[in-house]
C-alpha cells in the first residue's frame, strides 16, 4: 500500500527552478502549457516533512484526515500487470504534483494480491472514492462492493459490460473509435464496408459496433470474416472476404501489429486499393508508418500531442517510458481535483458531478460519462503516410463543439 498527497511534495517542489501549474478553467482541465522540471528518479513513495500543528492524527492503520479527500488507487502492483499498473500509479503521482492540490490523497492497493481484499482494506481505511481498477474481471468484483459503501468505481477497463451501478468506466472504447472511423470514411464518399474480426470479446463487440456504425452512416457491410490471428486463419478470413464481395473499405478490427501481419495478405488478395480502417488499438503502435501496404489507413483514437508532453516529463521523472494507459490514471486525477474544488473532505463523492454536461478535458482530451456509465470521447482520425502519422480530422475539444 503505497500513499501519495501533494502537500507532503512541498519540499520537493520548493527545490526546483522553475515549474508550471494546470490551469483550471470553468468547464475542463488544460494541460497544453504545462512543462515543470521534476528532477530524474523515482517518485518517494512515503515522503516526510516537519510535523504540522493541524496535522492528521496518526492511529493504527492510516492517519485520519480532516482537510484532504482519500482517494484509493487500485491498479496491480505486482504479477503480470504490474509494469501497467505502476505506470498508471506513477501518472496520478505527476498529476498530483502538477495540480498542486491540498485536497486529495491518494493511497495505492494491489489488485494482483486480490481485488476484493484490495477494495475492503480500501473501504476500511476510509476512501471516498475508488479510481480502478484496470481489468473488467477486477470490476466485477469491486463494484457491488463499493457500491454497499456508496462509494463510486472509475474503472480504468474498457469493458462497458460492467459499466453501472456506481461504476464508471474510463477505458479507450472501441465501439466510439469505431463509429468515427467509420463516419469519416462515409464522408470521403466510401459506402461498401468490408471486415476482419478477431475470434474472442473484443471482435464480437467490434463487429457489432461496425453494423450499427455503418447502418447509422447509411452504408453497407458487405462482408465480416473472423480469424484467430494465425497465419493460416488470417488467409482464410482474406481468401473468404474476397470471394464473397467487393469492398471499398476495410476494417481490421485488432491491434496495429496484427493489421502489419494481415495487411499485406488483403493488398495481395482482392483489397488492391481498398481503403483501410482501424480501431484504438493502432494508437499503440509505433512502427505503422513504416510499412507500405498501410499507407493511406484511417484509423481513430484519443490525442497523442498532450500525451508526448506527459511521456517526456514521465521519462524525465522515473527514467522508463509509462505505458500509454498511464494517461487514464492522469486525467482520473484531473477530475477528482475538479470537484474537489465543491467536494467537503469526509463527506460522501459527489457521483452526479461525473455526468457533468460539459465533460472534463485531460491528457486524453475531452470526455464525460454517459448515463450507462460508459466514458464518451473526442476522438480524432489519423491518417498513416510513409513514415508519419498526420490527424486528418481533429478531435472536438469540447463536446459543445
Amino acid at each position: 500500500m503505497t500513499e501519495t498527497d501533494a502537500s507532503r511534495q512541498a519540499d520537493l517542489f520548493a527545490s526546483l527552478k522553475r515549474g508550471a501549474r494546470l490551469a483550471f478553467a470553468a468547464s475542463a482541465l488544460m494541460l497544453a502549457a504545462c512543462q515543470s522540471i521534476v528532477p530524474k528518479g523515482p517518485a518517494p513513495t512515503t515522503p516526510t516533512g516537519p510535523a504540522q500543528p493541524s496535522g492528521p492524527t496518526v492511529t493504527e492503520g492510516l492517519p485520519t484526515d480532516t482537510l484532504r479527500h482519500r482517494v484509493a488507487l487500485l491498479v496491480p502492483m505486482s504479477g503480470t500487470n504490474a509494469g501497467v499498473g505502476q505506470s498508471i500509479a506513477n501518472a496520478t503521482t505527476l498529476a498530483l504534483m502538477d495540480t498542486k492540490t491540498d485536497k486529495v490523497r491518494i493511497t495505492t492497493y494491489d489488485t494482483a494480491l486480490g481485488a476484493a481484499a484490495a477494495a475492503n482494506k480500501a473501504l476500511a481505511d476510509g476512501n471516498r472514492l475508488i479510481l480502478g481498477p484496470l481489468l473488467a474481471d477486477d470490476a466485477r468484483v469491486i463494484g457491488p462492493i463499493a457500491a454497499r459503501a456508496n462509494v463510486p468505481v472509475i474503472s480504468f477497463s474498457n469493458d462497458s459490460g460492467v459499466a453501472g451501478s456506481g461504476v464508471y468506466i474510463m477505458g479507450y472504447n472501441p465501439n466510439q473509435s469505431i463509429e468515427r472511423v467509420v463516419g469519416f470514411a462515409r464522408q470521403k464518399g466510401l459506402s461498401q464496408f468490408g471486415a476482419l474480426i478477431p475470434r474472442g470479446t473484443y471482435g464480437e463487440r467490434a463487429g457489432n459496433a461496425l453494423l450499427r456504425a455503418v447502418e447509422q452512416a447509411g452504408g453497407t457491410v458487405v462482408s465480416m470474416q473472423t480469424f484467430d490471428r494465425s497465419p493460416a486463419s488470417m488467409t482464410a478470413a482474406v481468401k473468404k472476404l474476397q470471394a464473397s464481395s467487393s469492398y471499398d473499405a476495410l476494417l481490421i478490427a485488432d491491434s496495429g501489429r496484427v493489421a502489419l501481419q494481415i495487411a499485406p495478405i488483403v493488398r495481395k488478395n482482392g483489397g488492391a486499393t481498398a481503403r483501410l480502417l482501424g480501431t484504438e488499438l493502432w494508437n499503440t503502435e509505433g512502427t505503422l508508418s513504416a510499412s507500405p501496404v498501410l499507407r493511406g489507413a484511417w484509423f481513430a483514437s484519443v490525442s497523442d500531442s498532450l500525451y508526448r508532453q506527459l511521456a517526456t516529463k514521465y521519462r524525465a521523472r522515473y527514467g522508463s517510458a509509462p505505458f500509454r494507459l498511464s494517461s487514464l490514471g492522469y486525467d482520473a486525477v484531473l477530475l477528482t481535483v475538479r470537484i474537489a474544488q465543491d467536494w467537503k473532505p469526509g463527506s460522501a463523492f459527489p457521483a452526479a458531478r461525473l455526468r457533468d454536461a460539459g465533460g472534463f478535458s485531460g491528457i486524453d482530451g475531452a470526455f464525460r460519462f454517459s448515463r450507462s456509465g460508459v466514458a464518451e470521447r473526442a476522438l480524432e482520425v489519423t491518417e498513416i503516410g510513409a513514415g508519419n502519422l498526420t490527424v486528418v480530422a481533429p478531435a472536438p475539444r469540447s463536446f459543445g463543439d
